[in-house]
């Protein structure tokens, strides 16, 4: 194992835990000779109910946990922790993860938890050592460190918002083919998984599962789980050091707790749910009205019970329950009620949409004039890679070089994000002319006068810019890693296992949904854009959007090739070489 090498901290040092003794031990006395009175004793704990809440989020909580799961052992190896008035930093105890000590803290918190769950709830019955741990701890953290190196080589721009918004762009055109393919009487095939694998082929997907033939169950489950095995010991195989590599039972114990724990329960088993994926989609459309609704109430104050209530319960698309719960109006609902527009109404309408379009306007004409002083995006070349030397070049070589360079970044405003969005929305079906006009809009800037939107423009160096601002900031990853383990692990534990509803109970959850994404619509945009003023009319059209997610076997497709290109981009020798061609290069 190759020793590894520790940071400075930057993390506040956290208290010891009080001491567990119950007497003050004082050298050539015993606790006999004294006096009951006269001994000191520890204050006793109060019970579970008087005990004050505590943030198992917190860092400091965090680094309690790690401590206890992770570095109890240190205390009994002698490792400089016993005697000190602080124990030392996580840091220089544990080895690093990655570059950023904040990052550290919350992978650290989630290996924790799982060494915790799976694997000292059985290993502890075996041996009391902590040979096997620390084994585990200097693999991943090979692991991690060589990963953020080539992190750093990729784009994360093309990756982020071309390559996957591609990919799902693929899922949604292959679905909705398929579905138009079933619902035809001239088609000969009219199962939908049997088209849409047709259209959209997996080879761990294969057979497609279906009960004419019940052995395709278990091929298809064969299939996949070998797919799953290849994947794991192909990453293996090119970052696991060679002494690590030869240990077949190591590398195979490591390999089927990635490849079974995290691919197969994680994404293969949960995240492809069509119901868990509705659910996430909830939370976050709640989260950006959530914000909304705090800038609202920061401009004004005083507000009336009926402006207080949301969009949704104002115009109709909510109800409430015997309970007082707020729920989404089921279609046909005699509770609806079509929203009215005065001459005031419109007024304010008016005055509100013109502000909203001038301080969009400012913001981009500011953005657009300072833009010249952002970064170039042609200083990388392709893949994060840097530009050959210049100081030996020629005008003319380095004009090749530079426009080379330039080539291999593709610009902001052609880039499969957008075009995935329209597929979403249908953009092209509902609003044909809308689709149009942004396309127009899209050829003007890539190869109109000043081609402000063609690479290294002043117009995609100010999206580049807010997208490496708002989205792709790395000060958020620390945030995003404490929240998905507050989710996944709640109080630092496994949650009870969740029963998966039932077909009524992911209507529901279908319903909320789409009430959810609604509610990020203005009123009169979304009776535009659905061409109906009918709350319900608009609620189930969002519910037909939704139904790209039904089924999870389709949700599989995209899931895997997702993982797939991650890892081909992260680890780019799986798609030149094959896995037994590499493991035979690193074995000999």
């Amino acid at each position: 194992m190759t020793e590894s090498t520790f940071r400075e901290s930057n993390l506040p040092q956290v208290q010891p835990p009080p001491l567990q003794t119950t007497a003050v031990f004082v050298p050539g006395f015993t606790t006999g000779n004294l006096p009951n009175k006269h001994r000191v004793t520890s204050a006793t704990r109060p019970p579970e109910s008087q005990k004050p809440y505590s943030d198992t989020t917190s860092d400091k909580a965090t680094a309690a946990f790690i401590r206890r799961t992770l570095c109890a052992h240190n205390v009994l190896l002698g490792n400089g922790e016993k005697g000190r008035n602080t124990p030392r930093p996580i840091e220089e105890v544990l080895p690093p993860l990655t570059s950023s000590n904040e990052v550290d803290l919350q992978l650290y918190a989630i290996i924790a938890v799982i060494i915790k769950e799976f694997v000292q709830t059985w290993y502890s019955k075996i041996t009391p050592d902590h040979v096997f741990i620390n084994e585990v701890i200097q693999i991943i953290a090979h692991c991690t460190r060589a990963l953020e190196q080539r992190l750093r080589k990729i784009d994360l721009e093309a990756l982020l918002l071309d390559e996957i918004p591609e990919l799902l762009e693929a899922h949604l055109s292959a679905f909705r083919l398929a579905e138009q393919r079933t619902r035809s009487d001239h088609s000969l095939a009219s199962d939908l998984r049997i088209i849409y694998h047709t259209l959209h082929p997996h080879p761990a997907l294969s057979p497609v599962p279906t009960e004419l033939v019940p052995s395709s169950f278990i091929e298809q489950r064969e299939n996949e789980s070998a797919w799953r095995q290849l994947l794991v010991q192909g990453v293996l195989a090119v970052l696991l050091p060679t002494e690590d590599l030869e240990n077949g039972c190591l590398r195979a114990l490591v390999a089927e707790i990635f490849a079974e724990m995290i691919l197969g329960d994680g994404i293969s088993g949960r995240a492809c749910e069509g119901w868990l994926l509705w659910e996430g989609i909830t939370r976050i459309a709640e989260v950006l009205q959530d914000d909304g609704a705090k800038e609202d109430d920061s401009q004004v104050k005083d507000v009336t019970p009926a402006q207080s209530l949301s969009r949704l319960e104002r115009y109709g698309l909510l109800s409430t329950d015997k309970n007082g719960l707020a729920k989404p109006l089921m279609p046909n609902s005699k509770h609806h009620v079509e929203p009215s527009m005065t001459l005031s109404g419109i007024f304010w309408v008016v005055v509100q949409y013109t502000f909203l379009v001038w301080t969009a306007m400012r913001a981009l004409i500011v953005g657009l004039a300072t833009s010249t002083s952002l970064p170039s995006r042609s200083i990388m070349g392709a893949n994060g890679q840097s530009p050959v030397d210049t100081s030996h070049q020629s005008r003319d070589e380095f004009t090749a070089s530079r426009r080379q360079l330039t080539w291999t970044k593709r610009p902001m405003v052609s880039m499969k994000l957008w075009s995935c969005a329209s597929q979403v929305v249908e953009l092209d079906s509902r609003m044909p002319w809308l689709s149009g006009f942004i396309s127009m809009l899209q050829w003007g800037v890539l190869a109109g006068p000043g081609r402000v939107g063609d690479t290294d423009g002043v117009l995609d160096r100010f999206i580049s810019h807010t997208m490496q601002l708002r989205a792709l900031n790395p000060a958020f990853l620390p945030i995003l890693l404490r929240t998905i383990r507050a989710t996944l692990f709640p109080n630092n534990t496994l949650g009870p296992p969740r029963q998966p509803p039932s077909a009524e109970e992911a209507k529901a959850i279908k319903r909320r949904c789409a009430a959810a994404l609604l509610g990020l619509l203005p009123v009169r945009m979304a009776a535009a854009f659905f061409a109906s003023d009918s709350a319900v009319a608009q609620l189930r059209q969002v519910e037909e959007l939704l139904d790209c997610l039904n089924d999870t076997y389709l949700n599989k497709h995209l899931m895997f090739q997702i993982v797939e290109l991650i890892v081909v981009r992260l680890v780019p020798e799986l798609g030149e070489r094959m896995v037994r061609d590499l493991l035979d290069e690193r074995l000999g």
